[in-house]
Order: C-alpha cells, then sequence, then structure tokens
C-alpha cells in the first residue's frame, strides 16, 4: 500500500477551539502521520500521510467541522511530497 501526502489549509473559527488536538488524536486513531500548526491568518494547517483511504477519511472529519467547538467554514488541499519521512503526528507551535 502506497503512502499518500495532503496539506491542507482549515479556514474558519479554528484556533483555540482544540482544532490541532483533535485532529491529532483522529490522525493517531486512523494510523496516519503529519502535523497540525496555527498559522498567523488564524487558519490551521494540517500535512497528513498515510494510506489514501485513511488520509481521506481525515480530510472528510476536517470538512465535516473537527471537533464540537470548531467552525470550519473551508478546506483547501493539494497533493504533498515531503522532504522527510515523518514518523508521527506531531502539533507544531
Amino acid at each position: 500500500m502506497s503512502t499518500v501526502c495532503t496539506i491542507c489549509w482549515v479556514y474558519g473559527r479554528v484556533q483555540g477551539v482544540g482544532f490541532r488536538y483533535s485532529t491529532q488524536q483522529q490522525a493517531i486513531k486512523l494510523g496516519l502521520t503529519g502535523y497540525a500548526r496555527n498559522l498567523d491568518d488564524g487558519s490551521v494547517e494540517v500535512l497528513v500521510c498515510g494510506p489514501g483511504v485513511s488520509v481521506a477519511q481525515l480530510i472528510s472529519w476536517l470538512k465535516a467541522g473537527g471537533p464540537r467547538n470548531a467552525r470550519v467554514d473551508k478546506v483547501v488541499t493539494e497533493p504533498h511530497q515531503p522532504g522527510r519521512e515523518w514518523t508521527d503526528f506531531g502539533i507544531r507551535y
């Protein structure tokens, strides 16, 4: 099974509501690697790598709104070729 990587930018009320932590929990549950980090414009960047089906499941979860207190207005995705191998799913600051 080949590894797929996708980078996502999530817009809306996604900072200060536990979005990165919830995304990390979902990614770990799906066996994915990568990271989630807040950006200066108020969005969250998510890099996710793993089996295509699992990556698609996480992206669907992001588009569905993420954690309860978040409000997702838009998710932009594009394929990504990482420069390194990710061994877990982390939170960047």
